[in-house]
């Protein structure tokens, strides 16, 4: 792992890496905006990598790791954090529930932004949201998560892979004759510009968005926030990016984090998970689908305790499962 003991004032430069989605880049925008008004005096450059995910578009987004051979399901990491070893990034900027639970040795997520909603958004052809989709409707999402929770919650809805960034995915269902609807975060959705709970306007067409009941349909861990991922030993860069976090948001993702550690679950485990703040107070609620291509009733659990002690109620959330 190369070294960088270099202390912040020594530092005049930061190298932000990042994937090269429209989505991807309008969260390095935030970072660097963040970064170039805490620090005015910092030159921030861009450099924009390509990701096994984003190269291997031809495969369900649940096989890519197996068929790559990346470890611990990191698709849209790994390319990253290669760069960040040899030290041609100093930091790399991720969509949080994209990130592996566990890091590979020598790398941390040091510093998050104020999340955004972490609902997730069915968007159809036709308005009405899920229960205006017909019998047998067919959704497509690359998320096992999202396949899960919608068939648990409408058995007879057939649900098929989709792959693309967000635009793509909006051109698709608009043009498909097979499809009705797709799954998406409204976090990406707002980033984009878009009206996430309403009429959307794409290449092809108008299509709808409406919120799925977000009591039920629980987030995946990190849903909706920005993580910024530095090597360990880089004090300056630490010194830098800790002054744009987010604690709140961080507290929060923290302990959905532990939570998904101590399932040994990873990006594409069907697992949902939701916190709350209420002073200095954390809830949190969570869910688990059993594995595999079966169905089967989920296993549920909620905590609640300090929000300084986050990290012990995930424990507690854990324990609650009774797996």
């Amino acid at each position: 792992m190369m070294s960088k003991l270099e202390n912040r004032e020594s530092k005049k430069k930061l190298v932000v890496g990042t994937r090269g989605s429209a989505l991807a880049l309008v969260q390095a925008d935030m970072v660097e905006r963040l970064l170039g008004e805490r620090f005015p005096e910092l030159e921030i450059v861009r450099n924009v990598i390509v990701t096994t995910g984003d190269r291997r578009t031809d495969v369900a987004l649940s096989e890519v790791a197996k068929v790559e051979g990346v470890l611990d399901k990191g698709v849209f990491t790994k390319e990253l954090e290669v760069a960040l070893e040899a030290g041609e990034i100093d930091l790399a900027v991720h969509s949080l529930k994209d990130v592996p639970t566990v890091l590979p040795e020598g790398f941390e997520i040091c510093s998050v932004l104020e999340r955004a909603p972490v609902n997730d958004v069915l968007i159809t052809k036709v308005a009405g949201g899920l229960e205006g989709l017909k019998e047998g409707a067919t959704v497509a999402t690359s998320s096992v998560r999202r396949q899960k929770m919608l068939q648990w919650m409408r058995p007879d809805i057939k649900v098929v892979d989709i792959r693309g960034n967000v635009p793509t995915r909006l051109r698709k269902l608009a043009e498909s004759d097979e499809m009705d609807a797709i799954i998406l975060a409204e976090a990406g959705l707002v980033r984009l510009g878009y009206d996430a709970l309403g009429e959307m306007v794409t290449e092809a067409g108008i299509v709808y968005g409406a919120m799925i009941d977000p009591e039920r349909f629980l987030p995946a861990a990190g849903q909706g926030c920005v993580g910024i991922e530095v090597r360990e030993d880089d004090a300056a860069t630490i010194g830098f990016v800790k002054e744009i976090c987010h604690e709140a948001t961080f507290t929060r993702v923290c302990a959905e984090r532990e939570f998904l550690r101590l399932l040994d679950g990873g990006c594409h485990t069907p697992v949902g998970v939701a916190t709350q703040l209420f002073g200095d107070k954390i809830l949190m609620e969570g869910i688990v689908f059993p594995e595999g291509e079966g169905g089967g009733d989920p296993y549920q659990a909620e905590a609640s305790g300090n929000a300084s002690d986050a990290l012990k109620v995930a424990g507690e959330l854990f324990a609650g499962l009774s797996i």
